[in-house]
């Protein structure tokens, strides 16, 4: 409380009881009292009025850092769209191409090299999760003994 021993506040009292004297000494304590519970009610509402200030520059703080994000987000809207890109993989997936490579709508496949497209048997064979059926040419060499055949296995 101020760092006064019991000593130094008794000294007080006796002074107060003989400057005051004992008629008014509790109509002063009541007195004394009063301020010092306005005074702790101002320190408080003081307190909780820079807490929130503090919370609305913060807050003020966060918004700014969100605006940024949105303006970001907006400027990159015109150039990525995820659904177009999907939607370009999945078509070029299904003709047979090479993907676009997650490049834009309208964009052209200037590879240098040639995909077959699949026949309608191994179309077929792929949708319904079945082997395709084998070719002579598809065929990988087999070996038996010292010489090397190819064509269809037995």
């Amino acid at each position: 409380m101020l760092d006064m021993s019991w000593g130094e506040v008794m000294l007080i009292g006796g002074v107060a009881l003989i400057v005051i004297g004992p008629k008014d000494l509790p109509k002063a304590l009541r007195t004394l009292g009063q301020i010092t519970t306005k005074v702790r009610r101002m320190a408080g509402e003081f307190q909780s009025q820079f807490n929130e200030a503090i919370r609305e520059a913060e807050l003020e703080e966060v918004r700014r850092d969100v605006e940024g994000v949105k303006r970001t987000v907006d400027a990159a809207r015109p150039t990525f769209n995820p659904v177009d890109t999907i939607r370009n993989e999945i078509r070029s997936a299904v003709e047979g191409r090479p993907g676009s490579g997650g490049r834009e709508t309208g964009a052209t496949d200037t590879g240098s090299f040639d995909v077959p497209r699949p026949t309608p048997e191994q179309q077929a064979a792929r949708m319904h999760d079945a082997p395709p059926p084998a070719s002579a040419a598809e065929t990988p060499p087999t070996t038996s003994g010292s010489k090397t055949e190819t064509g269809p296995t037995p």
